[in-house]
């Protein structure tokens, strides 16, 4: 009997290092990563999401195509954008909260998508759930960088950085 429990206890242990292990984010081709900024109004501006890398390909072409599709702006889980107050974006108001960020890349135009539905899979997206999109143009970054990432200044502004693109957008 005691042989029974102690090799109940062993597995049991196993399973949960198992278990702990397999979820380390941080070991993901696509690392998690977080911006946080508190802006000059004081608002608090986070984006939790992973890391797609460039590898060679094209943005654009083999990855986030400009093909009018829903993107999720990322890899791995949805990307989660939050703000502690009621801001504009670009102009457009957008309730204090957490929202999916999903975009619509394009050479010319990106749409960024604050999808109310924030607790889901990356690819899931329904439309009816949009709380704002906004349209901003794309640029050409300082430097060329491997890693999707997002920076954010005080004074509001936001940009998605990867590959040699920036593409910003405003927070106020």
């Amino acid at each position: 009997m005691k042989k029974i429990i102690a090799l109940t206890w062993v597995a049991l242990l196993f399973t949960t290092f198992t278990v702990s292990a397999q979820q380390d984010k941080s070991k993901r081709a696509s690392p998690p990563a977080v911006a946080k900024e508190t802006l000059n109004s004081g608002v608090v501006v986070t984006i939790d999401y992973s890391q797609p890398s460039v590898k060679g390909r094209t943005i654009g072409k083999e990855i986030a195509p400009y093909d009018g599709k829903v993107w999720r702006t990322g890899a791995n889980e949805a990307t989660i954008f939050e703000v502690t107050r009621a801001v504009k974006i670009e102009g457009k108001a957008l309730a204090a909260g957490k929202y999916a960020l999903h975009s619509i890349p394009g050479a010319k135009e990106w749409t960024f998508i604050f999808n109310k539905k924030w607790q889901k899979p990356g690819t899931e997206y329904s439309e009816a759930e949009d709380a704002l999109r906004v349209t901003v143009k794309p640029g050409k970054s300082a430097s060329f960088t491997e890693k999707m990432v997002f920076t954010i200044d005080k004074a509001g502004k936001v940009a998605l950085v990867w590959g040699d693109l920036s593409v910003p957008f405003t927070v106020k």
